[in-house]
């Protein structure tokens, strides 16, 4: 019996032994998690920062001041990041009204216009672009400016990031304030303390840089993205491309340095005569000045040789052309906008890369519309309902959040023609409506339909509707022009 329950035990055992075995020898490994000789010196960088951490005061600092320099000094990082807010804002939203009163609609569409025109609300809000893709991020106060020249004195006032810091130390363990971002116990804003002098400013030491006012989060607005869970500040959107900029700075300033220097002397002249014969008596590196457009003769034995120009090389376009690709390729634009150079594209070529530029166009919009234009909105009514007078009374009866919706520039399409025949089709087959047809060229149909119809009174008082002649699609997409007369005798 014991011998019995010695074997069992025996057994037991090894078949525990094997699957110790089996579990240690039978593993998951991923190549890109080890540490080898070629990959440590690449990989030396990486760490387990939080996303806070990693974005620090210093560090984010560093980041600002390096962009805004290679956008001051490179005409490529210029126009992207210009070129990028025209994009976006382009000549600013339009507020469209869906309430069910339409003569509330056009008073309150038509006073936020005058107001918005009156602190140039478009240019704010693509220096707010800019200063997102160049610092970051960008702040707006909501403050009172009684030099507005509107009856509503509310004002977006922008600051930069640099200013919005934390004057006073922080201890280590107070992760409730984030550079100057104060947060509630849900991660949520409640304050930020604002700096009142740029801490680059020539006169901030002087008259105490360190003042600073704490502003409730209601009067402010933060513009940046957040790419992490959990991060409160925003980095330069070109951060990952910061270096190509540099890199093709100096590429082109080392082609031409290097053209230069093989441009300097016209040519050589040399001997074929040994050191000790004729050529002892001539001075070297002596220079010979020449007549321009002369033909010359050389004394017996000796030749001259002009300098081969290497420099810019073959491959110098190319190359300033990947840079350029792969800067624009972090902000989703092509590379004909970022180059501005559209001459290897064709037609299909042209569509298919603007297809994701325009969509990423479309999500800065909305999130424009969201995080700044809502809030801007809301102000706005909040002190237009306290002057007498000024709204219709119904304004003070409806909801707090009043709808709407923010109407942008529309793209222009490439073929004019073959869009205007799509559209037909569209609206023939009733796969579209008006609204959204005129929402893509960010015009309200509404207002379009208003302004036809006085058109269209206007030309029947004039007399013009007689003679007025329209414009047809053919159906090879050539446009031809047919009168209206015609039209009604074929109709008849």
């Amino acid at each position: 019996m014991l011998k019995w329950l010695r074997q069992l035990g025996a057994k037991k055992a090894s078949a525990n032994d094997a699957s110790r075995r089996r579990a240690i020898f039978v593993r998951g490994k991923y190549d890109s998690a080890q540490t080898t000789l070629e990959n440590r010196r690449h990989w030396i960088n990486a760490d387990h920062l939080s996303a806070n951490s990693a974005i620090s005061a210093d560090v984010r600092r560093t980041l600002r001041s390096r962009t805004r320099y290679e956008v001051a000094n490179n005409s490529y990082a210029k126009g992207i990041v210009l070129t990028l807010a025209n994009y976006v804002v382009g000549t600013g939203p339009r507020l469209q009204m869906l309430t069910d009163d339409p003569a509330v609609n056009r008073v309150i569409e038509k006073e936020f216009t005058r107001w918005a025109k009156a602190i140039g609300l478009a240019h704010k809000l693509r220096t707010m672009r800019i200063g997102q893709c160049e610092s970051g991020e960008c702040f707006g106060l909501l403050a009172t400016n009684p030099r507005v020249s509107a009856p509503v004195q509310l004002d977006v006032r922008l600051i930069e990031a640099d200013q919005v810091a934390t004057p006073w130390p922080v201890a280590r363990n107070d992760s409730n304030v984030v550079d100057g971002i104060i947060l509630d116990e849900f991660g949520n804003p409640v304050a930020y303390s604002i700096l009142r002098r740029h801490p680059g400013d020539s006169s901030a030491l002087r008259l105490g840089g360190a003042e600073f006012d704490m502003l409730p989060a209601d009067s402010v607005i933060h513009l940046f993205r957040a790419e992490r869970p959990g991060q409160n500040r925003g980095v330069p959107e070109v951060t990952s491309s910061l270096s190509l900029f540099a890199t093709l700075r100096r590429y082109t300033l080392a082609v031409l340095a290097s053209a230069e220097q093989a441009a300097l002397p016209s040519g050589v002249i040399y001997t074929d005569a040994p050191a000790d014969a004729e050529a002892a008596g001539v001075e070297p590196m002596d220079a010979v000045e020449m007549d321009r457009g002369t033909w010359l003769t050389m004394p017996f034995g000796w030749k001259i040789g002009q300098l081969k120009a290497e420099q810019p090389t073959t491959v110098y376009g190319d190359f300033k052309h990947e840079v350029i690709n792969e800067i624009a390729r972090c902000l989703n634009m092509p590379f004909n906008i970022a180059a501005g150079n559209s001459s290897g594209y064709n037609y299909a070529s042209g569509r298919l890369d603007h297809q994701a530029f325009f969509k990423a166009i479309r999500i800065d919009q909305a999130y424009l519309g969201d995080m700044v234009l809502d809030r801007v909105f809301k102000a706005w009514i909040d002190e237009a309902v306290l002057i007498e007078g000024y709204l219709p009374q119904v304004v003070r009866t409806l909801d707090v959040d009043l709808p709407h919706q923010w109407f942008w520039d529309g793209f222009e399409h490439v073929d004019p023609a073959k869009e205007a025949n799509a559209q037909a089709t569209r609206l023939a087959s009733k796969t579209t409506t008006l609204a959204a047809e005129y929402a893509k060229a960010g015009l309200d149909w509404e207002s379009e339909l208003r302004q036809r119809a006085r058109e269209e009174a206007l030309m029947r008082e004039l007399g013009l509707n007689e003679s007025t002649s329209t414009m047809q699609p053919e159906s090879n997409g050539n446009v031809v022009e047919v009168d209206e007369e015609e039209l009604e005798e074929a109709a008849t």
